[in-house]
């Protein structure tokens, strides 16, 4: 059993340990247990940490049974070693897990939400909480409440305790141990069981921002940052809204009221344009009709558009197989193609078919009825070969 210095000491950057056993994953990635050591491995929603082993890279920690397993860029040969622990990345999972703590408690003391779960990830954190809180007031208070007991800078201290004495501290959560049982505390405002890394004081968290909160089911998910990552995600947002601003030639608190009135404006262009191309598709049909291919005594019309809405593609298709002995091959680009194809009733030509076979040999896919077929998937610069392939099976039977 390793002897775990980052459970005595979470700012131990460096130390020194003897090789107890090498070791080999099914991949064939070496590994070594060390006698003593302040890596952490992944657990409890924390990630682990990285570093070198006598300059070896350390890519992985995990703890397998009592034991922890460094996993390494290369074998290592010596039996003495000397660890460096990844240090920016260390404390930034103490300042995102110990400001987990701080939020935890938060939405307890005054919403009587529990957290269910924690996840730490490389750009943000989330908490699931047991009951449903979306109230942008709501969020606010736990926000200023855990950014208060960081202004405040409690001392928090991390000890061992028996079993017996779990039910005197008034802890957040019950452990899910029954031995070598660590509570940390954050003076006068948390208690719970957790066996990661965490802050010296509540201060060096230096700030708690919630990102955004969602509901799933009967619980909610907070994201938030902490530290760091908090003044990164505020830096990077505040520049978002200079430059939005300045885009639109209006001050930052205008930002919101100029963008709903651009997306209204913007909505009703569309309607506007969407009813003047809808006014003008006969026209096109009727001009489309007059340059179709002759098959027979049928009107093939054979057209590629650039980013065409395929809504109005099957309107377009209507339109045009209204008239008798009429085939429509219409089809629109962009990074994917998309075709529609139409045939009037008395055309007598299986759609269906002809997408499906058409799409198929250019690794697309469709179908539909008899008389109206869609499909796609394929790229787009295939599109008019593609139509071209249809028309060739349509006129070969």
């Amino acid at each position: 059993m390793s002897r775990t210095l980052y459970h005595l000491d979470a700012y131990c950057r460096e130390f020194d340990a003897s090789v107890t056993r090498s070791v080999q994953n099914a991949s064939g990635v070496a590994g070594v247990i060390l006698d003593r050591t302040a890596f952490y491995p992944a657990s409890g929603g924390q990630p682990n940490d990285l570093g070198t082993l006598n300059d070896v890279k350390v890519v992985d920690v995990t703890e397998v049974g009592q034991e922890i397993v460094h996993w390494l860029e290369q074998p290592l040969t010596e039996t003495r070693v000397h660890g460096q622990i990844d240090w920016t990345r260390r404390f930034d999972h103490m300042q995102q897990h110990t400001g987990q703590h701080i939020l935890s408690q938060a939405f307890l003391e005054l919403f009587n939400a529990q957290t269910v779960s924690f996840h730490l990830g490389p750009e943000s954190c989330t908490i699931d909480l047991d009951r449903v809180i979306l109230e942008p007031e709501r969020l606010d208070q736990a926000e200023d409440r855990a950014n208060a007991v960081i202004v405040a800078d409690r001392p928090i201290v991390a000890r061992f305790v028996s079993a017996d004495e779990v039910s005197t501290l008034g802890l957040r959560k019950a452990p899910t141990v029954d031995e070598d049982i660590r509570i940390v505390e954050v003076e006068g405002f948390d208690r719970s069981p957790c066996g990661g890394t965490h802050c010296a004081r509540s201060g060096e968290v230096g700030q708690i921002a919630l990102r955004r909160a969602e509901r799933r089911g009967h619980e909610t998910r907070i994201e938030f940052v902490c530290g760091w990552r908090a003044l990164r995600d505020h830096r990077r947002k505040t520049r978002a809204l200079h430059e939005m601003a300045q885009s639109f030639s209006v001050q930052e608190r205008d930002l919101p009221a100029t963008v709903q009135r651009l997306s209204a404006e913007a909505a009703e262009q569309r309607r506007e344009l969407q009813q003047l191309r809808g006014e003008l598709l006969p026209r096109e049909a009727e001009r489309l009709l007059a340059q179709a291919r002759v098959w027979g005594t049928r009107r093939v019309v054979v057209q590629s558009f650039a980013g065409r809405d395929v809504t109005e593609l099957r309107r377009l298709a209507s339109l045009l197989t209204a008239t008798p002995g009429v085939v429509a091959l219409l089809g629109t680009g962009g990074e994917l193609a998309r075709v529609v194809f139409a045939r009037s009733s008395d055309a007598g030509t299986d759609m269906a078919g002809l997408v499906s076979q058409t799409c198929q040999e250019f690794e697309g896919k469709g179908g539909g009825q008899a008389d109206l077929a869609q499909g796609g998937g394929f790229p787009g610069q295939r599109l008019a070969e593609a139509l071209e392939r249809a028309f060739h099976s349509l006129t070969e039977h």
